[in-house]
């Protein structure tokens, strides 16, 4: 297997000009291999060699212009296509294409719920040839004509309009030019809910045994569809660029959703089967904004090398959130981007693994590495930076420049400078500049507030450490007594202003305030820039207080981050911030701020900030903190925040009583009935404290056989405190290689517990040779998994830090999981330094 390098590409497309491809799908050969009959059609502009890819598990034949290849030169999955002369070519393959059980090509899966088999396809990045044989980079377009012969009772889908033209014959309508990542098929005995609007083809797509759950939550999918939809059409000149629209939810997908065109896939965990959260139904409507963006943002105009990724993801993460506020019911979105997406942004640009959201291509050499870049930087920082060029830029003009690169280049590929100059020629301000300062760098700058007495009055100057302009607001704060009866206080609004903060000014004076010093000043209040903030020494001592009685989510969202990056930074002890959302939390009734700060503070403060022997006491204060928030709930009035108060408390159960008493009433008192996830949450919680045995894992996984109900008693035997169900979890892992991608994610999930740290303490040497040796085997993807779940997070420690070093420096191990691991490691030496502060 290779790599395609950026050079190689260059090459083949100076080259040749791909132009249709004429595939033949059968599905019907077994559960092992599915056939591929392809002919390509392409022109070469001067005589030379070049190849094509194609992953398969035997090549039968191929010819050249009538002329027979050699299936025995095909090397690397490439097979070279010598001696082309000036002009038009066609190329014919037939092949066998093994299915895969990790998620990449053509995945299979069983549902163990009904037995019933789904297809599905997901070609990027290079995966495309693991379907059929192609020129597989992104500025070699071409049209696809796709048919498929299937089993007679299945659905086949494709990025195209499919008709069944005879029982299991179908055709897939032809595409305009697409990029090969983009291709896109989906087949099974589907479920379907199909309906047209602004006379286009929409549909709904899941298993069969979740048909229930997603005729429940059609109405809702649907309407926040057309809402998106119809809200890009008034942002964009460019109508839809396509025959359809279908929306397939998909079982095992590794990525949250992929934008396939006229065909967007989804992890099927987005068709609810069990209770959720208002927040978590905002986050699958922005997933869907999300993807539709794309069809214009990567799909109509297409980057033509992976180091403008940004190009697809940043915008598409931007336009999700914003168009979702505008377009549908979750008008809120951007507090929970502040308190929930962001900080990926901020660790990630913080590790060793750091990257401009724009690389220069040099540090983009070949697909390997580009893999690497759909990340907290490529999404979320991205997202920010182009939140920012809006606030500065103003959206007029910033919607003029996208108008006019869609105009330019649509069914083409654009890079960031053709960008730059359709933004530039709608503006005086010098997009160039402000691009090298924001796309073309790393790391994030630091503003600090600080007040000096002056003649007048108070003078506030803003710090400035670091390379960027900053277009922000400030808001100031004063204190207000709500009655002369009690001591209750809130934080009211004195007054917000913007400022202009150059990229060469280490500080700006902002503004001589008049009156009495403000309580609170909250730089950066709207969250319209990508920077940490600081308080001066009042405002802390105010947010003690005053936390929880901020005006709006999302300054609440600003402060709360501002804490979180002070704990990480070493400069705020983590067992101050557990203080802080003990004693804030309970009065807060952003949902989204609830579940951010709750999680953060499981997963990092209580999991790995503090040490061990003070892990009892913050899950004690944790625990009693979830206790508030449930009584809060009691009138029924506050569902989503009640659920999340349950979940939480679940996770943190430090004594086994009252969650088995739930467990097995089937009930929560007052509320919620537990259903299938609380079920398997509380049941994972009781295996890692040990008050269950695999009887009951096992007569639980009787009554939910589901693909669900299999991750989770996959977790949950994982988690069993017993040498035999560590052993065998750890071979099912890394030596058996029969765990498909989501059973494995479920299986290290279990593995690790801070409770049973002694219990596994010798699994730790032998993580990083096993790891290497899956990753060697299985894959990319399995390698992520092995890099992201599997790692031994909860043995903070110099030891583990000095193995995982060791392993970076002697063995090499292949992109996906070295990148895992130089971040894991990264996260590890921070929890290091955070304990010191202690």
């Amino acid at each position: 297997m290779s790599v395609l390098t950026r050079d190689e590409a260059q090459q083949r497309a100076q080259l040749i000009e791909a132009h249709r491809y004429e595939v033949h799908l059968d599905l019907t050969k077994g559960d092992t291999t599915f056939d591929t009959r392809t002919v390509i059609h392409f022109t070469a502009h001067a005589n030379g060699d070049t190849f094509i890819e194609l992953k398969a598990d035997h090549l039968r034949t191929a010819t050249l212009d009538g002329h027979p290849l050699d299936p025995a030169s095909r090397t690397a999955d490439r097979l070279p296509l010598t001696g082309l002369t000036a002009g038009p070519h066609e190329l014919h393959i037939d092949a066998a294409m093994r299915y895969s059980r990790t998620g990449e090509g053509m995945h299979r899966f069983t549902d163990p719920t009904d037995g019933e088999t789904y297809l599905y396809t997901q070609a990027c990045m290079d995966d495309a040839q693991r379907i059929l044989p192609c020129f597989d980079q992104p500025d070699l377009k071409a049209r696809f004509a796709i048919t498929v012969t299937a089993p007679t009772d299945w659905t086949v889908l494709g990025n195209g309009i499919a008709t069944e033209h005879t029982p299991g014959q179908w055709e897939i309508a032809e595409t305009p030019p697409i990029s090969t990542y983009l291709v896109a098929i989906a087949a099974g005995p589907y479920h379907s809910i199909r309906t047209e609007h602004r006379g286009l083809p929409f549909g709904l797509h899941c298993r069969r045994s979740l048909a229930p759950h997603l005729e429940a939550d059609a109405e809702e999918l649907l309407t926040v569809t057309r809402g998106c939809f119809d809200r890009y059409h008034e942002k964009f000149d460019e109508p839809y660029p396509f025959d359809s629209y279908d929306q397939a939810f998909v079982p095992e997908f590794n990525a949250g959703a992929m934008e396939n065109p006229g065909l967007v896939t989804f992890r099927d965990e987005f068709v609810y089967r069990s209770a959720v959260t208002d927040t978590e139904r905002q986050t699958r409507a922005m997933v869907i904004a999300h993807e539709m963006a794309h069809m214009w943002f990567g799909d109509l105009v297409t980057l033509r090398w992976w180091d403008d990724i940004w190009l697809n993801e940043s915008f598409a993460e931007y336009m999700g959130y914003q168009t979702t506020a505008e377009a549908t019911r979750f008008t809120d979105t951007w507090t929970d981007f502040g308190i929930t997406r962001k900080p990926w942004g901020y660790d990630a640009d913080q590790r060793p693994s750091t990257h401009p959201v724009a690389p220069d291509p040099e540090l983009v050499p070949d697909t390997a590495t580009a893999d690497l870049n759909f990340d907290g930087i490529s999404y979320a920082k991205g997202a920010s930076a182009l939140r920012q060029l809006v606030a500065w830029l103003g959206e007029k003009d910033f919607l003029a420049g996208i108008n006019t690169h869609f105009k330019r280049h649509k069914f083409d590929n654009a890079t960031l400078a053709d960008f730059l100059d359709n933004l530039a020629a709608h503006t005086d301000r010098d997009v160039h500049a402000w691009a090298r300062a924001w796309l073309g760098t790393t790391g994030i700058d630091t503003l600090t507030p600080s007040l000096s007495e002056t003649d007048d009055g108070v003078q506030l100057t803003v710090q400035h450490d670091g390379s960027r302009p900053h277009h922000v607001t400030i808001g100031l704060y004063d204190t207000v007594s709500l009655s002369t009866a009690t001591s209750a206080a809130t934080l009211h609004l004195r007054e917000r202003f913007d400022v202009d903060i150059p990229a060469d000014a280490p500080q700006v004076h902002a503004r001589d305030l008049t009156g009495r010093r403000p309580d609170l000043i909250v730089l950066n209040d709207g969250d319209l820039t990508y920077a940490k903030i600081r308080f001066d020494e009042h405002s802390f001592t105010t947010l003690k207080t005053g936390l929880s009685h901020l005006p709006e989510p999302l300054t609440s969202a600003v402060v709360w981050n501002a804490l979180r990056d002070a704990v990480r930074d070493g400069e705020l002890p983590p067992a101050a911030y557990l203080e802080a959302a003990r004693a804030h939390l309970p009065g807060e009734a952003d949902l989204a701020l609830v579940q951010g700060v709750l999680t953060f503070t499981a997963a990092h403060v209580v999991d790995r900030f503090l040490p061990a022997t003070e892990r009892p006491a913050a899950l004690a204060t944790l625990t009693d903190l979830c206790r508030d928030l449930i009584r809060r709930t009691e009138d029924g009035s506050h569902p989503g925040l009640r659920l999340t108060a349950v979940r939480h408390f679940i996770s943190a159960a430090a004594q086994p009583d009252t969650i088995r008493d739930w467990f097995d009433s089937g009930s929560v008192p007052g509320g919620p009935e537990l259903d299938p996830e609380l079920r398997w949450r509380i049941l994972h919680r009781l295996s890692v404290l040990g008050a269950v045995d695999d009887a009951v894992i096992e007569a639980e996984l009787t009554q939910d056989p589901s693909a669900t109900g299999q991750e989770g008693a996959a977790r949950c035997r994982a988690a069993l405190p017993d040498p035999v169900a560590k052993a065998t979890a750890w071979r099912a892992m890394f030596d058996e290689d029969h765990l498909s991608n989501y059973l494995f994610t479920a299986t290290a999930q279990g593995f690790w517990q801070p409770e049973q740290l002694d219990l596994v303490r010798d699994y730790i040497p032998r993580y990083y040779d096993a790891a290497l040796a899956v990753a060697a085997r299985r894959g990319s993807a399995i390698g992520d998994a092995a890099g992201r779940w599997a790692f031994p997070a909860i043995a903070v420690s110099d030891t583990t830090l000095t193995l995982g070093r060791t392993c970076l420096d002697r063995d090499n191990p292949p992109p996906s999981l070295r990148r895992k691991l130089v971040d894991q490691l990264d996260d590890l030496e921070r929890a290091l330094r955070v304990r010191t502060v202690l």
